[in-house]
């Protein structure tokens, strides 16, 4: 009888491990070298793209970054960003302004199809590039888990709640908060990722022309820096003027935009406001004093957390065969 029973506990505990198994495939998972099989060269395909992307033009780090960070703040890293066949979708949100870069993933995922038609996801190329962009201008290399699918919904309205530049310190906090993101993600992707790039000056007039009621700028300008921003960005000019989100060194990776920050001279308002709460204050200031490979660490980390932000895997979504439209 004792034998019986043994041999009943067994199978029943072999079925329950068959189930478990069945449910995380049909689930699917995000895992590092989820192409490996399928599509082998696929991560060196898109790092070549991005290789000849960046040596044309060092901006397109930085695109290729800000492209990955708006398409995983609305409905988690799913290439929704990417859809440009509807009038409604999510590039046209406020928060999306002045988003591009979408040909160098269109490029990556044409050279794609053509060696392994419908197995790699646009989702997927947007956050291996912005990997391997990061990379390029000095930044960290790091294993990114892939496998996610593609969304199938691009709609403005889910983009309204996109991290602004002119929120305060406690509204950023929640809008990271609420993707399960914390204070050091939010001073990592927020003011870290700003180490390269520029911004424009639409998003500079708030800050220094109407910050405070009579037109006034925003008090955390360092009084040196502030006549160098206006003199870029001058009253009633030209709006479409960039700047460098980095005064000194818009085109590598480093620790440098922190110390801007630290010194009252942060160019947007919202890295600006990294050093207005307690909290975020000591996590700029303890990476000033740390060595460059622990922000860089630590940004990588921050990197793979965002990427796994409502990523669909599995049998959710789909592999677009074009990135702008889905099948």
């Amino acid at each position: 009888m004792q034998k019986g029973s043994t041999q009943i506990a067994l199978i029943l505990a072999s079925l329950i491990i068959s189930n478990i198994v069945v449910l995380v495939v049909s689930q699917g998972q995000l895992r590092v070298g989820f192409y490996s099989k399928s599509c082998p060269n696929a991560e060196s395909i898109i790092r070549k793209v991005v290789q000849k992307a960046v040596a044309d033009n060092p901006r397109n780090a930085a695109i290729l970054l800000r492209l990955h960070f708006h398409d995983c703040f609305v409905q988690g890293c799913d290439g929704s960003i990417l859809i440009r066949n509807d009038e409604d979708g999510e590039l046209k949100a406020q928060g999306n302004l002045g988003v591009v870069g979408f040909d160098i993933i269109d490029s990556a995922k044409a050279r794609l199809e053509n060696l392994c038609p419908g197995i790699v996801s646009c989702a997927d190329i947007v956050s291996l590039a912005a990997r391997d962009a990061v990379s390029l201008v000095n930044g960290p290399f790091y294993d990114v888990p892939t496998g996610r699918r593609d969304g199938r919904v691009s709609k403005m309205s889910l983009a309204k709640n996109l991290p602004d530049v002119d929120d305060s310190i406690n509204v950023l906090k929640s809008k990271f908060k609420e993707k399960g993101l914390s204070d050091k993600d939010l001073v990592l992707l927020s003011g870290g990722s700003h180490t390269i790039g520029a911004t424009a000056c639409f998003f500079m007039q708030k800050r220094l022309y109407n910050f405070t009621p009579g037109g006034g700028s925003d008090p955390a300008i360092n009084p040196g820096f502030l006549p160098q921003l206006k003199d870029k960005c001058p009253f009633n000019g030209d709006v479409n003027v960039r700047i460098p989100l980095d005064w000194s060194t818009q085109n590598v990776f480093d620790v440098k935009i922190l110390r801007n920050i630290r010194e009252g001279n942060a160019v947007i308002a919202s890295d600006a406001r990294l050093y207005d709460d307690r909290m975020t204050r000591q996590i700029v200031d303890s990476y000033i004093t740390s060595s460059a490979a622990s922000f860089n660490q630590d940004f990588a980390e921050a990197m793979v957390k965002m990427g796994n932000i409502g990523a669909k895997t599995g049998s959710e979504g789909e592999v677009r065969r074009a990135c702008n439209a889905v099948n």
